[in-house]
This record gives structure tokens, sequence and C-alpha cells, in this order.
């Protein structure tokens, strides 16, 4: 028993100068090039900073492009879907909620032109990103609101879309933080 004590606490301390010193280094450097430096890319306004891209945020005036919804209330301490499925009652009461809010919010579009992202969360809770059909769903309502060209909101959401990685993987997809921010410059 002697001879397996001293090989597992060298073994231990060596695991643990590892795992708890020297990867969480080579992890953080790592981190420095990417962007936002390992603090997280941000969206700012004026030099002042408004949120994270990668963190959803929760727009709720008709005046800007609503974000998909969050299981979560977008608290991303404790990012999470929810744990019901498609034939959940309650989880068909809550997106039929959220669809006649839509209905209110946007009238003249019809129950099945909503994209589902609009009135289902996603599996984080926090998704930052609409695809540009959940964007332009929002202009006509947007339009009216800021008193602003549709013509002129749809080229804003062209430009703020991002294709997919690499031209191949992923779907199109708009940052609704960068998209509101940049709403917010039209004016």
């Amino acid at each position: 028993m002697k001879t397996h004590i001293g090989p597992a606490i060298r073994l231990t301390l060596v695991m643990l100068v590892l795992l708890v010193v020297i990867y969480p280094l080579v992890v953080a450097g790592i981190a420095r090039f990417s962007p936002g430096g390992g603090n997280g890319e941000t969206v700012s306004v004026n030099g002042k900073v408004v949120g994270y891209k990668l963190i959803g945020q929760k727009f709720t005036e008709d005046r800007y492009f609503y974000s998909r919804p969050s299981a979560v209330d977008y608290n991303a301490a404790g990012s999470g879907g929810s744990n019901k499925g498609p034939s959940n009652p309650d989880y068909l009461k809550t997106v039929r909620a959220r669809i006649d809010t839509f209905l209110v919010h946007n009238p003249g579009i019809k129950r099945e032109d909503i994209p589902a992202e609009l009135v289902t969360a996603s599996g984080s809770g926090l998704d930052p990103d609409l695809s540009p059909a959940g964007a332009k769903i929002q202009i006509a309502r947007i339009a009216a609101v800021r008193k602003v060209p549709v013509a002129r909101l749809n080229q804003l959401v062209d430009q703020q879309t991002e294709g997919p990685l690499l031209g191949l993987f992923g779907p199109a997809k708009i940052n609704v933080l960068a998209l509101n921010a940049a709403l917010d410059q039209l004016n």
C-alpha cells in the first residue's frame, strides 16, 4: 500500500498544477486574441457600451426589433431552455400567448407568417440572433412608430445580416442588439 501512496500524491499534485494553474493560463492567453480580448464582444453607441453581442437582450418597445423569447428572462447567470416538449399543454399555452402578443403589436401579419423563432425560446434562453425573416416581419411596425421609410429599414436589416460562416456553415443571422443600436443611429 505504501508503494502506491507516494505516486498517487505526486500524480495528484502534478494534475492539480496542470489543470488548476497551467491550463487556465493557456486558455486565458488564447482568449486575448479573440474579439473583445477575452472579455466578451460588446456593442457600443457613441463610445458607451450598451450590451454584449453574444448574449440576448430583452426588447419590448414597439420602436425596436424584438428578440427571440427567453425561457430564463434573459438571465445569463441561469441560462437554459424549458424542459417542456411541443405537446406539453403549458408550453402550447405559452407559445399561443406569444403569438397573440406578436399579432397585437404587428397588425396585418398573418399567424402562419410569424417565424417560429419569434414565439419559441432557444435552448440557452440567451440567443442574441434572429433570421433575416424574423427581423423583416417586424419592419412595418417599426416604420410606423419611428416614421422611417420601409425601404430604409430593409436596407438596414440587409446591412446588419451576417452570412453563413465561410459562406457554407449555418444560416444567415442578425444580431438584434447591434441591429437596434444601428436603428437608434438612424434618428
